[in-house]
């Protein structure tokens, strides 16, 4: 495939691939992707980025090595501890979640604290079998600010998020899947393959539609339902009342297209 290779000595890696297709790798193998400042700061621009690239269409996560990210590196904790956690232009989190592509994250081996935060910032997250999700906040005195003490409950439920937290019990990949944050498990040397399996998928469809619907599910998730189905009544109006017959015409070709194609094969 044509790459653009970062230089090796980056600890994170971009690629962005002619077909939309763009890879953030943290690239610290030796300390099990541990993050520093300056790490932070590196993966909040390349989101921030990779955001603003119209060539870009889906963005797949993954860590090198046998670890997917295994939290702050906590040698230079007061360095990173002691800054502002509400500078969101070095949030690496706050970017992910401004970021308007869908965000695949491809774990392996650990995602711990941080590593934890920044998975869970992703839209779709594949684990590799084994892996783990350890939330270790409570262990060390460091009070959560990337959005795990909110996020997790939500997902799999207050009781077994106080568990995961207040114990420092890993997260298999296995239970994660079962609690419906992890959407597929599969053999690690197959991970990154069914990552770009799920971002071709994306990548097919109107691309317009995915940056718009990721928005609404994401925005709607904050609210109860009422007010959840009222925005996306709103969004919907917004989205119509812009539509010109052109566009009508070309929706309508593009379904005469697919319906003359067979099938895709299921996720």
């Amino acid at each position: 495939m044509d790459r653009k290779q970062s230089p090796p000595e980056n600890l994170i890696l971009v690629n962005r691939e002619p077909d939309g297709i763009a890879y953030v790798t943290i690239n610290r193998p030796k300390l099990l992707n541990s993050l520093t400042k300056a790490m932070n700061s590196d993966l909040a621009r390349i989101f921030k980025s990779l955001n603003q690239d119209d060539s870009v269409r889906v963005i797949i996560l993954s860590g090198t090595g046998r670890a997917f990210c295994s939290g702050v590196d906590l040698t230079a904790a007061e360095d990173v501890f002691k800054g502002d956690v509400k500078d969101i232009d070095t949030d690496p989190v706050a970017q992910m979640e401004r970021c308007k592509k869908p965000i695949i994250a491809a774990v392996n081996g650990f995602a711990v604290t941080a590593g934890f935060e920044i998975a869970l910032a992703c839209d779709i997250v594949v684990a590799a079998k084994g892996a783990k999700f350890i939330d270790t906040h409570a262990r060390f005195g460091i009070f959560p600010s990337w959005g795990l003490s909110q996020k997790l409950s939500r997902i799999i439920g207050a009781n077994k998020a106080r568990e995961v937290s207040l114990t420092a019990t890993p997260l298999t990949a296995e239970v994660g899947e079962r609690s419906g944050f992890v959407n597929h498990v599969v053999e690690e040397s197959e991970l990154l393959k069914k990552a770009r399996e799920i971002a071709e998928a994306i990548v097919k469809n109107n691309q317009d539609m995915v940056v718009r619907y990721k928005a609404v599910i994401n925005d709607g998730v904050k609210l109860d339902l009422g007010h959840a189905l009222t925005l996306e009544k709103e969004r919907a109006h917004e989205y119509y009342s812009g539509t010109t017959k052109d566009q009508f015409k070309r929706m309508q070709e593009f379904i005469a297209g697919r319906s003359s194609k067979k099938p895709s094969s299921k996720l």
